[in-house]
């Protein structure tokens, strides 16, 4: 099957020269490296725990806030996290 990739121009050139060192072509290169990758375990990236603000309300369970209140509150829940 024929395909395009985009790979830019120094990585190319970098790709040419390991194949020509290789006795190689670029082709048989790119199939190597997927070899590889196929052969390789998948590492899951540790997942980060998600922190949310804590509001606090008068009436807990009653909480009313706009959109734009709640985008103030993270912004500020950032610069604060931001300073630490």
């Amino acid at each position: 099957m024929r395909t395009t990739i985009d790979i830019p121009d120094e990585r190319y050139k970098q790709l040419k020269r390991l194949a020509i060192e290789r006795d190689s072509t670029v082709r048989e290169l790119v199939l190597q490296a997927i070899d590889l990758l196929e052969n390789q375990p998948v590492v899951a990236k540790p997942r980060q725990r998600l922190k949310l603000p804590l509001i606090r309300s008068d009436q807990p369970g009653t909480l009313h806030l706009t959109n734009e209140q709640i985008y103030d509150i993270l912004d500020a829940d950032l610069i604060d996290s931001a300073g630490h």
